[in-house]
């Protein structure tokens, strides 16, 4: 008896009926021992604690639910941090987009969120590889640019993106990654040709054409949710998880003393209800400062058609801010307020603010509840008329409260740990659906925050070693690529 083969018979059979599955391992891949040692231990924790790992919701494929949910349990974070899963590291392609640097110094929540899972990710011992534009990354990760400039300027144009995805591809098609992550919007629309299984975050409202765009990708990609809220918006998808995302709390400093002024910050639009927030603090007699993100035409038009008007001696305006000078502004605001007319996928700026000390004032709408506890860390209100009170309210709360919620609930580290669950479950998923991945060359060995040109990238093609990760099924040999020099 082999013990191994059992262990992979029993991984690979789940999604096999009894009369097609062959004896053993006869007719799947090699599989290496840590490959399987990586994922098996990942099914063996889920199939024997149930489905819900604290902070994150799985929703397991149908072929292993009833095994899994038969035990009722729950597995938290902390016995998973001290399971077999975090022993073994994971090769990581970060796909981002090529709008802003990651992190940013400027507007960018989808890069803030990318720059505190990948430097996280690295401090859990994973070879990290960010795909991104410009000549830099501030991450710990290794850093390949698809191109010098960065793209904000044609934000809404299809080519900026298209070219990126396909850039990034070419160079998936040639090294060696156990997982995928991909932000982008036109990248997942090739993982059925990637050789690594895709993760797909839903940084956007899964509503009307966005949520049928990710309904169409089915099941070539693994769908994770940023709260339960934007998972409820369209709950036929197939997701696979939702983790909220996280910051690392130490960035923010804080400067709370309550006597501030209120702070608006977020684009300008109406879904982000500058105009209520200016409504609210004049009704409360205090001041606020709105500082916003306005570079895009109807951008523009809402605030001079809608903002400016409105705006007095009582009202500050700061347009297009650095992240020095909100993080400034965090600390040292009495409140943050959020009168938001939309369902919020998520809104990195509360967490932000409560890191700082800041209570939220918000109304109830998208993830709101899921991130403020009321009446602790600010105030949930169910309408515009309840804000006036809330804002003078929240100068009683104690600032300590909302930093010790982010730093129990959002801080980067837990990111990493719920989306290394959310790794290995997509491994455990694409072997269990046979997919045999093709050979390839291993990610580039750099150190630490090194960048790589996407032109270096491909000259290493021909000449890297190919050796295929111990993270994944080993694939019948291929022939190389003749190399030149020989």
């Amino acid at each position: 008896m082999n013990p191994l083969s059992d262990i992979c018979d029993v991984v690979l059979k789940v999604n096999l009926t009894e009369s097609t599955k062959p004896s053993r391992l006869n007719g799947y891949p090699r599989v290496t021992n840590r490959a399987m040692l990586a994922v098996t231990n990942w099914y063996v924790l889920i199939t024997k604690g149930g489905t819900t790992l604290s902070g994150t919701n799985y929703a397991l494929p149908n072929h292993m639910r009833s095994t899994a949910t038969e035990r009722g349990q729950t597995v938290t974070d902390s016995e998973s941090e001290h399971s077999d899963l975090t022993r073994y590291p994971l090769r990581i392609a970060m796909v981002a987009t090529p709008w802003y640097e990651i992190p940013p110094s400027g507007y960018g929540g989808l890069e803030l969120i990318c720059a505190a899972l990948v430097d996280a990710l690295v401090e859990r011992g994973h070879d990290v590889t960010l795909f991104g534009a410009g000549h830099r990354s501030g991450t710990k990760a290794k850093f390949v640019s698809t191109t010098d400039d960065l793209q904000y300027l044609r934000l809404g144009e299809e080519m900026p993106g298209l070219l990126h995805a396909a850039r990034v591809n070419n160079m998936l098609a040639t090294y060696d990654f156990d997982v995928i992550h991909d932000h982008s919007m036109a990248g997942p629309l090739t993982a059925p040709q990637r050789s690594a299984p895709t993760v797909l975050t839903v940084h956007g409202p899964p509503d009307g054409e966005l949520g049928d765009y990710y309904e169409l990708l089915g099941d070539t990609v693994h769908l994770v949710a940023i709260s339960e809220s934007q998972r409820r918006r369209r709950p036929s998808l197939p997701w696979l998880a939702t983790v909220h995302n996280s910051i690392h709390p130490s960035d923010f400093a804080v400067g709370h003393s309550g006597g501030g002024p209120v702070l608006w910050l977020a684009r300008f639009c109406p879904d982000k209800g500058p105009d209520l927030a200016i409504q609210a603090c004049r009704a409360a007699g205090l001041p606020l400062v709105l500082v916003g993100k306005c570079n895009e035409a109807a951008e523009l038009r809402y605030l001079d058609e809608t903002i400016r008007p409105m705006l007095d001696d009582d009202v500050e305006l700061i347009l297009n801010a650095d992240r020095t000078t909100t993080k400034r502004l965090l600390s040292e605001a009495s409140s943050l307020i959020m009168p938001i007319r939309w369902h919020e996928p998520f809104g990195m700026v509360m967490i932000e603010a409560m890191a700082s000390g800041t209570p939220v004032v918000a109304l109830r709408r998208g993830s709101v509840p899921e991130l403020i506890r009321d009446g602790v860390t600010g105030f949930i209100c169910d309408s515009p008329d309840e804000l006036p009170a809330a804002l003078l309210a929240a100068k009683a709360l104690n600032p300590m409260d909302s930093v010790g919620h982010v730093k129990a609930s959002f801080s980067a580290d837990l990111m990493a740990q719920r989306y290394e669950q959310v790794y290995r479950m997509a491994m455990l998923t694409s072997i269990s659906n046979h997919t045999v991945p093709a050979v390839r060359t291993p990610a580039p060995a750099a150190i630490g925050s090194q960048t790589l040109s996407l032109s270096t990238m491909v000259s290493n093609r021909t000449t890297a070693l190919r050796t295929p990760s111990p993270l994944r099924p080993v694939p019948p040999a291929r022939p190389r690529i003749p190399d030149p020099s020989n």
